[in-house]
């Protein structure tokens, strides 16, 4: 980072100052535990001769305890990825009108949940539903340990309510698919044929506020190998929406190369399943009883409304909690 010329391609540069960043925070948390440490020590040897001093102990190590914590929690961050931005994507699953509103529900609650933590995002694509709620919803974010951050949510989420589009009043089951990718930086070297492309345009759909632009500039683009399909509408016009897109297509491109070349599909981007019965990773009750409940860590919240606005944290770090302990395995 001294050199002189660290600076002269700028996206290399930031990528090595964030972990260069993140390298520093965890050795100025030892060189910080090792003094209060020897605070510690010298406390003990005191406290022989001297009652008063156990009081000043029992600080100590309280604080001592609270970056350990700390500490402890910078090493759920090892993954290869953990570090990049990410794409969140919602899609309405089993449930009809229900799961549309459902998919609505995660929408806000994610947005909620950036804003509280001051993580920059775009809505790349919003497509609503004709009755009520969304179809589906590809969002950005663009924040140091994004991916990381937001792994825990990739999978299905089961919601039991009763339904407000039921005239009898009675209990619904419906289901939301969310899918999580990494944002490669280095995708810019995957090479993409024009021939190669099926390019759509359409009009944007869906009200997201300041993060959504509502033109007649959509960009879908579909890449034939693969199959694998990209869209957005975030910016003002229809060149600018291309440009994105195919970066973004270049981001999938790049993770899907690299999970065939690795065989880790599994590891990186966790099973792909049906948005419906028994799949679930997470289970949001509101009738007959209120509860989360996520299925892999058994972590449990009463209070649902405060999760459905963005209060996720305890998931998150539970997940990454979790997640450690099966790479340890």
């Amino acid at each position: 980072m001294s050199g002189a010329d660290f600076w002269s391609n700028n996206s290399q540069a930031q990528t090595i100052s964030k972990e260069a960043s993140s390298y520093e925070k965890i050795l100025n948390l030892l060189h910080t535990l090792e003094n209060e440490l020897n605070d510690l020590k010298e406390l003990l040897s005191l406290s022989k001769e001297e009652e008063d001093v156990l009081s000043d102990i029992s600080q100590q190590v309280k604080s001592f305890e609270k970056k350990l914590e700390d500490l402890e929690e910078e090493s759920f961050y090892s993954g290869e990825y953990d570090d990049l931005n990410a794409m969140i994507s919602i899609n309405a699953g089993a449930g009809g009108v229900d799961a549309n509103d459902w998919a609505q529900i995660l929408y806000r609650m994610y947005t909620r949940y950036f804003d509280d933590n001051n993580m920059d995002y775009t809505i790349e694509e919003l497509s609503t539903a004709e009755e009520a709620g969304i179809k589906s919803v590809a969002i950005t974010v663009n924040s140091f340990r994004a991916y990381a951050t937001l792994e825990s949510e990739r999978g299905v989420h089961r919601l039991v309510r009763i339904s407000p589009f039921d005239s009898n009043k009675r209990r619904h089951t419906s289901f939301a698919g969310v899918d999580v990718i990494p944002l490669i930086e280095n995708s810019n070297e995957v090479e993409i044929k024009d021939d190669e492309l099926r390019i759509d345009v359409y009009r944007s759909s869906g009200a997201g506020g300041q993060h959504v632009n509502t033109t007649d500039s959509a960009v879908r683009i579909t890449h034939l190998p693969t199959g694998l399909v990209v869209a957005c509408q975030a910016e003002r016009s229809q060149l600018q929406n291309k440009t994105r897109a195919l970066e973004l297509l270049k981001t999938k491109i790049a993770l899907k190369e690299k999970e065939d070349k690795m065989q880790e599909l599994n590891s990186i981007r966790g099973d792909q399943v049906e948005a419906g019965w028994g799949h679930q990773i997470r289970s949001y009750v509101m009738q007959p009883y209120q509860q989360v409940k996520d299925s892999r860590t058994n972590t449990e919240v009463g209070n649902i409304q405060a999760v459905l606005d963005g209060e996720i944290n305890i998931f998150i770090k539970d997940y990454l909690k979790w997640r450690r302990q099966g790479l340890n395995d």
